[in-house]
């Protein structure tokens, strides 16, 4: 019988990480490397190496020998913690569009949530609380 999948060593899609870190503590930095390699792990991707923006300029370093990174045969995409690390909003679409249009993809860490955040009134707990009120019944065949 053949081994499961999970049993063998299986290596899975090559991606890079890019990060843009302006003026960032060096222990926020070493956390948001931490999530985009747990980000990877937990997707079985292999996070083969890490780009790091550090001016704010539109054309950058990191970000040019990224896209000549993403012209090697084989490249998965790019993860990055969120759409902001590719920089202010009309530069990151620009961005986004580059890095979809060599075919690689390009993965968020963490997603955007649609839709301004709900705000809890002051006092309440967050928890849901039960109504006491009558509850519809379905009508079932008999």
């Amino acid at each position: 019988m053949e081994p499961l999948t999970e049993h063998r060593h299986v290596s899975g899609p090559v991606v890079y990480g890019f990060l843009r870190l302006v003026n960032i503590p060096a222990a926020r930095e070493a956390a948001l490397e931490q999530s985009l390699a747990e980000y990877c792990r937990r997707h079985e991707l292999i996070l083969s190496g890490l780009f790091t923006e550090r001016v704010i300029e539109v054309t950058s370093a990191a970000f040019t020998a990224l896209m000549d990174t993403l012209e090697v045969p084989g490249v998965y995409g790019v993860v990055l913690p969120s759409a902001s690390h590719l920089g202010p909003k009309a530069i990151a679409q620009v961005r986004g569009k580059r890095i979809t249009e060599t075919g690689t993809h390009l993965l968020m860490a963490r997603k955007r949530t649609p839709g301004p955040a709900r705000r809890r009134p002051p006092g309440s707990s967050g928890c849901r609380q039960r109504g006491h009120g009558p509850v519809p019944v379905l009508e079932t065949d008999s």
